[in-house]
């Protein structure tokens, strides 16, 4: 392997701002801050906005997760989802 070309891969705590938990895994993830953790070490931290504790697969709650307004913004340009399916034949020419 060539040297200094690799990322370096370490442990770093990964915070789950939704759900508030925080774990900690190995990770090529490069961030400023770091965090004292339950150790007594001090890691790398990486803060996200859903993980396995808070995503909607994981916990079987269906709840839309919004944070920058991207479901209004398009809504706002393309309309509410229509669920009518069309009568049956219409648009059958045969």
């Amino acid at each position: 392997m060539k040297s200094d070309i690799h990322p370096q891969y370490r442990p770093v705590v990964f915070q789950d701002m939704s759900a508030g938990t925080s774990f900690i895994t190995r990770s090529t993830i490069s961030t400023s801050e770091t965090v004292m953790w339950e150790d007594g070490n001090e890691y790398p931290l990486a803060k996200v906005e859903i993980s396995s504790e808070s995503h909607p697969f994981f916990t079987g709650q269906m709840k839309i997760v919004d944070t920058a307004g991207r479901v209004e913004r398009f809504e706002k340009r393309y309309g509410r989802r229509k669920n009518a399916a069309p009568a049956e034949g219409e648009g059958d020419e045969s």
